[in-house]
This record gives C-alpha cells, sequence and structure tokens, in this order.
C-alpha cells in the first residue's frame, strides 16, 4: 500500500525532467541553426566584398613630369691637341709630365736638330753669294747705264747688263726666303703649349728619335683642356625631337658614386646614323673642380619637358586588348568606365595622351584583369594622386 501512494509523485518529475531535456535540446538545435545561417551570411558578406576590386586611381594632369632618357655616353676633353714634330732630330729635353698644367707659350720640349743647323748655315752663306753678286751686278749695271748716251756701248750691251743686275735681285730674294723658311723650321726646336691645359700623354723621351711624317709616328705630347668637358650621347630618333638644344642632363660618373653633374646640350649633328638609328648630340658639362676625366665612361639622364597642353598618365595605366587601346576610368557611383585613348608620346613611365581623358577623370592605375563596364570597384588610399607627383602609390603602397 505505502508503493502505490508514492508512484505518482515519481512518474511526474520523470515527466518534468523528461520536458526540461527536450526544451534544452530545443534551444541547443536552434542556436545551432541561428549561429549556422549567421556565419553563412558573414561568408557570403565577406564574399561580395572581396569579389569588388581594390584599384587606385589618378588625375591626368598637365604638369612637367620628370621623364627622360638614360644613355651610356663619354666624356671627352672640350679643347684636345695631340703635339707632333714638325723638323727630324732627336729629343733634347722634356719639362712637363703627364698630370701637369700648362699654360699657352710654356715650353715642352726641345728638339736637337744638327741636319737643319747646317741646311741653315749654308742657306745663309748662300744668301751671301748672292747678295756680293747682286752688288756687282749693280755697279756692272750702272757703269752701262752712264755710257749709254755715247757710241762706246750698246742698247743692247746696257739691257743686258741691266736685267743681269735684276735676275741678281731675284737670286738674293730666294736665298733669303730659304733662310727664312729654316729659321722658321728652327722655331719648331720648341714644342709649346697652344693653350692653357692639362699633359694627358707623353710619348717620348730624351734621346728619342724623331722622324716626321714617317708612317705610324705619334704625338709626342697631348694638351687637354679640362675645366669643360664634351660628352657624346647618341640620341634615337624617336626621341630627337624631344631633346632641343639647351635641354639639361644629369651625368653620373662611377669613380663619384652618388654625386651627379648638370649638362647642357649644346649640339646636334642633325642626322641620323643608319647602323644605329641615332642622332650624335653633344652635351657640355663644367669640370672646373677637376672631378671628372677625359675618356671617362658616363651615364646621361636627358630630361623631357612635357608638351603644352597635353594631359599626362603612368604608362602602367593603359590597357591593350582587341579592342585596341584604352584606360579604366571610375565614375561618381565606384563603376568601371572604359575609354579609348591615343597618346602622343611614349616616355617610358609616363605617356602623353593625345585624346580620350580629361583633367577630372580618375582613371585606374595597374588596372587588374577583368575590368568590364559596370565593374564595381571599390578605391583604396587617401585623395587621388596626379602623374606631376613623383611616384605614383601602387595598392601596396595603399594597403
Amino acid at each position: 500500500m505505502a508503493h502505490d501512494s508514492e508512484s505518482p509523485p515519481s512518474t511526474r518529475r520523470l515527466r518534468v525532467v523528461s520536458i526540461v531535456v527536450a526544451v534544452f535540446a530545443l534551444v541547443v538545435v536552434a542556436y545551432g541553426l541561428v549561429s549556422r545561417a549567421a556565419q553563412n551570411s558573414h561568408l557570403h558578406d565577406l564574399t561580395e566584398a572581396r569579389a569588388v576590386p581594390n584599384v587606385a586611381v589618378i588625375n591626368p594632369s598637365t604638369a612637367r613630369n620628370g621623364s627622360g632618357l638614360d644613355l651610356p655616353g663619354r666624356l671627352e676633353a672640350y679643347i684636345r691637341a695631340p703635339i707632333y714634330a714638325r723638323i727630324p732630330g732627336y729629343l733634347k729635353s722634356w719639362k712637363y709630365d703627364i698630370g701637369s698644367k700648362v699654360k699657352a707659350g710654356d715650353v715642352l720640349a726641345e728638339i736637337d736638330t744638327p741636319d737643319l743647323d747646317q741646311q741653315l748655315a749654308q742657306a745663309r752663306a748662300d744668301l751671301n753669294v748672292a747678295q756680293a753678286n747682286a752688288k756687282l751686278a749693280e755697279i756692272t749695271a750702272k757703269r752701262w747705264q752712264s755710257l749709254a748716251g755715247t757710241d762706246a756701248v750698246s742698247t743692247q750691251d746696257v739691257d743686258q747688263r741691266n736685267f743681269s743686275w735684276s735676275a741678281n735681285i731675284a737670286q738674293v730674294k730666294a736665298a733669303q726666303a730659304n733662310v727664312d723658311r729654316l729659321v722658321a723650321e728652327e722655331g719648331f726646336k720648341r714644342l709649346i703649349a697652344p693653350f692653357d691645359g692639362v699633359v694627358t700623354a707623353r710619348e717620348t723621351d730624351i734621346g728619342a728619335l724623331i722622324n716626321v711624317g714617317a708612317s705610324g709616328s705619334a704625338e709626342l705630347f697631348v694638351i687637354s683642356e679640362t675645366s669643360k668637358l664634351r660628352v657624346y650621347v647618341n640620341v634615337p630618333q624617336n626621341f630627337v625631337p624631344s631633346v632641343p638644344a639647351g635641354t639639361q642632363s644629369t651625368i653620373t660618373v662611377p669613380e663619384h658614386p652618388g654625386k651627379t653633374y648638370t649638362g647642357t646640350v649644346e649640339a646636334s649633328a642633325q642626322s641620323v646614323t643608319p647602323s644605329t638609328g641615332t642622332t650624335l648630340m653633344q652635351i657640355i658639362v663644367d669640370n672646373r673642380a677637376g672631378d671628372m676625366m677625359p675618356g671617362d665612361y658616363a651615364s646621361i639622364h636627358l630630361a623631357f619637358s612635357s608638351a603644352s597642353g597635353l594631359l599626362s598618365i603612368p604608362s602602367s595605366a593603359l590597357i591593350f586588348d582587341a579592342k585596341g587601346l584604352s584606360v579604366a576610368t571610375v565614375d561618381a557611383s565606384n563603376h568601371v568606365q572604359m575609354k579609348p585613348v591615343s597618346i602622343v608620346r611614349d616616355l617610358g613611365t609616363v605617356v602623353e595622351m593625345a585624346s580620350g581623358v580629361t583633367a577630372g577623370d580618375r582613371v585606374i592605375d595597374s588596372p587588374p584583369d577583368g575590368l568590364v563596364n559596370g565593374t564595381a570597384v571599390h578605391l583604396v588610399g587617401a585623395a587621388p594622386t596626379s602623374v606631376a607627383d613623383d611616384k605614383p602609390k601602387s595598392n601596396a603602397d595603399h594597403g
């Protein structure tokens, strides 16, 4: 009897526990379903957000761009004078070695010329003989002229003496000219510096035999004016119109890394070399500090100026496809608008546009693949940059 009275409360407890367990299970299942739905929604939103490409934009600009042309070149002395001997002999002495600074008129060396000295002595003796003969002819001619009015001499004889006198005078002049020539050659015994400069070569020494006009004979000295230097560069013909006289250039040499020198384009050959398709141009650079040397290899950067009124964009913004040349722009709603363009001049990292863009366009720099009209994009970075900046920021920079 006591067992039967306790059975109903136990049954009720079991039912309560079963209900609590069922409710808890339903709560757990509902939470899992809600959490999974939230995760799926977040994943969908994240996927959609990442499907919108991030792009950096620039504005076309009329500002001068910093583009240019980098070319190799060779430095040459502004004036270079190889000094040769004009007379044969032996080198008697020299006074300036390589690296010495000289002034115009300084004696570089002296030549011993025994043969020329003998020729000059003989020429002077011949002159004395010619002068003596001319004096005798003069006296004789004047005597015969005094007898011309008498019957003692004929007119023919008088004329003969007069012409003999004239011939002797001519011989005197010829002998004098020969002496003068040899005296002038004697002056070439001394090798003279023609201008202020530096001795950049000495190819002789004391006692060396000097042959004038010998095949393959080398210069004895070389004098170079190095306070200014010439730089010769070969400019590709498509860039020649961009490098008029007066164009500024920046020059660097290997022995002074990190240091730059400024030069100016002074002249152009005004012709194209068929074998290379280039035009030779000459740049003048100040070298009063003496840092650079003739014969030096140099790297030359020629700065280009932007054509008046033309807009410029980075060449990385151009798109080449089956439809031709175009750029991708971003409209006010951040959607892509493709625009066909044409260029005037390709300056390497920058191109000057002939048509297709305006100064207010937001042009995508380094556009990703797959952009078409209407594609939604997300702009990254701060304010848009222009080609007037030194280095347009990339997506990595903005990130």
